[in-house]
Parts: structure tokens; C-alpha cells; sequence
């Protein structure tokens, strides 16, 4: 589905990623991890077209995406979270994935302006779908609520939900857990696997290792941008490179060298 081929990138005389290669196959969960400064966000800023490669090639569905603008890439089907939430707080939590949904509609200026019937139908199809969406992360009883008076973790579904309103056929979570307690943690990774059960194929960089190894199908590991390891969950958690990378920060103590155990 997603092949990155080679992929380096600069920000002057900062090289963020390095000669990056590697492949993410349908309907699977692949992680991307790394101590911090690794290059993931960076990666995953170049696939959603943020901002393109110094060099390489990024290839979604067969087609060259990497010099193509944002607002062509989403269309595609692909769709992400970002680390720092960025949802409407003066907005509804309707409002907010009733907006995801607006690659889908077809209503032109002028039909809105006037709220002709073809826009008034739209509208309520997209409300519709919205609320479909909010009960798939369960938000659907608070969906006439302020995003603003939303605690994060509410917030992290909500910016989910808009994500899935896109009806993506590949989705990037940055960090999707980031401040989420023990017991929310747990509810994401079910969610996270419920979503790739609907259909949809999930990459995600996360720091929390116990979610990453209990969900992924496959590990993707960098480090000070350039990738040292890939593959199975097993694999990743007894590699020697992957060991020494994060050593003294993600390692459990208690174990000999074994991540996320």
C-alpha cells in the first residue's frame, strides 16, 4: 500500500531522515518507533505531503505522492492524527468531524450560500455520517458538546474520529496515546485494532512500547533518522541494535534488555 524508497531529508544542515526505506502492506498495524529526535514525525510529515523529501520517492497505491500538495494526498486516502491536537475548540464535536467529511461533498458555493436543497440534503447526510463516526469512537453523547470543554483524552477520539470521517484507506497516528492514562491507553489499542478490523490499515508512531508490541503486525525502528531495524514485534524487542538505541530510556530494568516486555 505505502512504499518509501530511499527517503532523505534535510533541514539545512540538519539531516532529520536518511536513506529511509521500507513498505507498509494492507490491513495491517505497522509501528514506527524511536528515541526521541529519531525522525518519525518527520516521516510521517513528509507522507502526508507537509512537506516533501530532499530526496527519495514516497509511493501511495502505485502513485508518486511526494511532490504532491496536502489537499491532494488526503483525497487519495490517507488521513492522520497529529502529536499536538489540532481540533476546533469553538466548534461542537459534531462540527469538528462533520468538517473531515468535506473531501466527500460535492455542494458548490452557491448552493450553500442560498441553502438550496440539494446543500440542506447533503448537510444532513454529512450530520448523519458524522454521528456514525462519533459512536464508532464513542463520543455520540457528547456530540452537541464544545470540543474546548473536552478533557484530552475525549480529544484524542474526537481528532480520531474526524481522521476516520475522511474514510481513509491508510491512517497515520502520531503519537495517538500521548498523555492518556493506563486505562485509556488500553481502550485506544482496542479501538486502533477495531479500526484495522473495519478495513483500514493503521501506521502508527507511538512511545507507549506495551501498546506497540501488543497491536503491531510490524515494527519500523529509527534512529537519529536513519532505520536500524524492521520487523514482527518478537524480532524488534530482542534486537541488539533496537536494544542499544534505547537504552537507559524505554528498556524495562527488570528484564535483560528486552523492550516493551
Amino acid at each position: 500500500m505505502l512504499e518509501v524508497k530511499s527517503v532523505t531529508k534535510q533541514f539545512g544542515g540538519v539531516v532529520a531522515n536518511q536513506d529511509v526505506s521500507f513498505t507498509v502492506e494492507e490491513n495491517q498495524i505497522v509501528g514506527l518507533i524511536g528515541p526521541n529526535g529519531a525522525g518519525k514525525s518527520t516521516m510521517f510529515n513528509m507522507i502526508s505531503s507537509i512537506f516533501p523529501p530532499t530526496s527519495g520517492e514516497i509511493r501511495f497505491l502505485d502513485k508518486r505522492i511526494d511532490q504532491l500538495p496536502a489537499y491532494k494526498v488526503a483525497p487519495l486516502g490517507i488521513s492522520r492524527t497529529f502529536q499536538n491536537l489540532q481540533v476546533f475548540k469553538n466548534m461542537t464535536v459534531i462540527e469538528n468531524v462533520m468538517v473531515g467529511q468535506h473531501i466527500q461533498t460535492k455542494t458548490n458555493l452557491l448552493s450553500a450560500a442560498f441553502l438550496l436543497p440539494s446543500s440542506r440534503k447533503e448537510e444532513k447526510v454529512i450530520y448523519e455520517e458524522a454521528m456514525k463516526y462519533l459512536e464508532f469512537v464513542g463520543l455520540d453523547s457528547l456530540y452537541d458538546h464544545q470540543a474546548g470543554s473536552l478533557a484530552l483524552g475525549k480529544l484524542r477520539l474526537l481528532e480520531l474520529a474526524r481522521a476516520l470521517a475522511t474514510k481513509p484507506k491508510l491512517l497515520l497516528l502520531d503519537e495517538i496515546a500521548a498523555g492518556l492514562n493506563h486505562k485509556e491507553t488500553q481502550e485506544m489499542s482496542e479501538l486502533i485494532e477495531k479500526i484495522r478490523d473495519s478495513g483500514v490499515t493503521v501506521f502508527v508512531v507511538e512511545h507507549d512500547m506495551d501498546l506497540v508490541m501488543s497491536i503491531c503486525d510490524k515494527i519500523i525502528v529509527l534512529d537519529q533518522g536513519i532505520k536500524i531495524a524492521e520487523g514482527t514485534p518478537k524480532e524488534i524487542q530482542t534486537n541488539e541494535a533496537v536494544i542499544t538505541a534505547y537504552l537507559g530510556t524505554e528498556i524495562d530494568e527488570r528484564n535483560e534488555g528486552v523492550i516493551g516486555s
